[in-house]
């Protein structure tokens, strides 16, 4: 886990080079052109490297009764990069791949950056997913769609802590957003559909299925994953912004005999530190939910370059 720690360092010390450029040669900002519905100029490159800390020391019942546990928190590295292919801007392909540190037990928050792998921790590289982005319409620009295939890559281990999901994950996300007020208001909003692919989990009485492979990590395989957001944003300047966030979101069974449900509201800001680079800040936390679903905050801090 150690080559992991000096990648991301790397990563970022790289990001951080682009901040030497000339703020003045700045016309239009990063953050206020290029939202998630608008896609890249052919040659283009959009980079990111998002940071998450999810912590519980709360979760439901079964039902939607909120009980204590020993705190729980599970760290996430999302990078994705994409580039145009398209003349008309119309197509973009790229790749992302997850990093995951998770402690369980009542163990501190920040326990999760020792990436450790014991009885109550678990890390390591879980998912790589092909993308691509497509702008349907072209009368309607601020509009996308995005689809990946997110396979997972981590081995099975026998009574092991939770890492990620097993399942092939088929997740198709639609974007809009619309400017309004000078140029000073953005609403965005965002819808995904999400099939998780997998064989159905075994009985927890069946003891030798539950050694052949660590069972918690299928609970999602057979099932919909349908998570709706809206953010409305406000612009002080032209290179920074603030927002804040709804969610709503539903695991759907389909086979699995498991399904929750959860909704979550959050604030973040954005701003662009130069031409090409832009950093992000959010929190969210979740305020209720459904069989056995975390009531616990996110804190997020993500770099982005374009270019």
């Amino acid at each position: 886990m150690k080559k992991l720690i000096v990648l991301s360092v790397f990563i970022s010390l790289t990001f951080s080079g682009f901040a030497q450029e000339d703020e003045n040669e700045i016309q239009k900002s990063v953050i206020q052109e290029y939202t998630p519905s608008k896609l890249l100029k052919k040659g283009q490159w959009d980079i990111k490297f998002f940071n998450s800390i999810y912590t519980q020391t709360e979760r439901t019942d079964a039902g939607s009764k909120s009980v204590t546990i020993p705190r729980e928190t599970f760290f996430t590295n999302t990078t994705e990069i994409y580039t145009g292919i398209s003349e008309n801007s119309r197509i973009n392909i790229g790749f992302i791949f997850q990093i995951r540190s998770n402690t369980f037990g009542g163990a501190g928050a920040l326990d999760v950056f020792k990436f450790e792998d014991n009885a109550n921790a678990r890390s390591g590289f879980t998912t790589i997913a092909p993308s691509i982005r497509i702008q349907p319409f072209v009368s309607i620009s601020n509009f996308s769609i995005t689809s990946s295939v997110y396979l997972p890559i981590f081995p099975d281990k026998a009574n092991a802590p939770y890492l990620d999901k097993r399942s092939v994950f088929w997740e198709t996300r639609f974007f809009y957003d619309k400017t309004f007020g000078n140029n000073k208001w953005q609403v965005f909003t965002q819808a995904d559909f999400g099939l998780n692919f997998g064989k159905k989990t075994v009985n927890e009485n069946n003891i030798d299925a539950i050694l052949d492979f660590n069972n918690i990590e299928r609970f999602a395989n057979n099932s919909l994953f349908v998570p709706l957001g809206a953010f409305l944003s406000y612009f002080p300047g032209a290179k920074s912004t603030v927002y804040v966030n709804a969610k709503q979101a539903f695991l759907i069974d389909l086979g699995n005999d498991f399904a929750q449900n959860s909704t979550s509201f959050g604030f973040g800001g954005k701003y662009q530190l130069t031409k090409v680079l832009n950093v992000e800040a959010s929190y969210d936390k979740f305020i209720r939910g459904h069989n056995f679903q975390g009531l616990g905050q996110t804190f997020s801090i993500g770099l982005r370059v374009l270019f």
